[in-house]
């Protein structure tokens, strides 16, 4: 069992890794903005388009993807994590680039969902923060308005972004049982899926066993990330 998931991780990583770091990168300027701009076009206009992608299950949207982009303008493969000529290829900037052809059509099914989970929790507790007592006197002090913001209300308001790292840590290995599926990537979804529909107990107890183990690794580094960002979390203290 331990064989066969250490041939599918490097797989569920990459695109655990880059998912995490475009969506966090990604959501955390856009919910910023948005709580900035509340009530603005830009604000409505965004709000709609995540929303809109949210209320998709993932596969649907892969399902959507390949039909549009992969199979009627054959812009991307129709999946597969590399094409079948990738061993013969001669330079890592080819072999670099056949990979994110095939990565992207994923890529977008993965990032969806959390996309509009972390902008609105961005935005949300922006707002709540700026509308806070301790913003509000620090500009009538003096204090700059945008300078109030980083200082004070930004840090404030990336203690739920901090806690919801937990969660998102299996999913570097664990993976999207569906969209490795629709787009026959051989990650570990993919492996758990198959092991499922064969009765493969082994390889399903090795699966949950990672992924339960990730979720503990989760948990611990939220509860860190919490601690750097809220001066009122100290371990070890009395």
């Amino acid at each position: 069992v331990w064989g066969m998931l250490v041939e599918r991780i490097p797989i569920s990583l990459f695109y655990g890794f880059w998912t995490f770091l475009i969506a966090y990168s990604v959501s955390i300027p856009l919910g910023i903005l948005k709580a900035l701009k509340h009530g603005s076009r830009t604000d409505n206009l965004s709000s709609l388009l995540i929303f809109f992608g949210y209320s998709l299950p993932p596969y649907v949207v892969g399902v959507f993807l390949i039909s549009i982009f992969a199979y009627q303008l054959d812009w991307f493969p129709m999946g597969g994590f590399t094409s079948d000529e990738f061993d013969f290829l001669e330079t890592g900037w080819q072999k670099g680039m056949d990979v994110l052809h095939h990565s992207v059509l994923p890529l977008i099914c993965y990032i969806i969902g959390d996309f509009a989970v972390l902008t609105m929790t961005m935005k949300n507790n922006l707002m709540e923060n700026l509308a806070a007592d301790y913003v509000r006197t620090a500009i009538a002090k003096g204090l700059p308005f945008h300078q109030a913001v980083r200082k004070h209300a930004l840090r404030n308001s990336l203690i739920p972004i901090a806690s919801h790292l937990g969660s998102v840590i299996s999913v570097f290995v664990a993976g999207s049982f569906l969209i490795e599926v629709v787009f026959d990537i051989n990650g570990i979804g993919l492996l758990g899926y198959e092991s499922i529909m064969e009765r493969d107990y082994p390889v399903v107890m090795g699966i949950l066993a990672i992924s339960s183990l990730l979720l503990m690794v989760g948990n611990i580094l939220s509860d860190i990330c919490v601690a750097m960002v809220d001066p009122r979390v100290r371990f070890g203290e009395q």
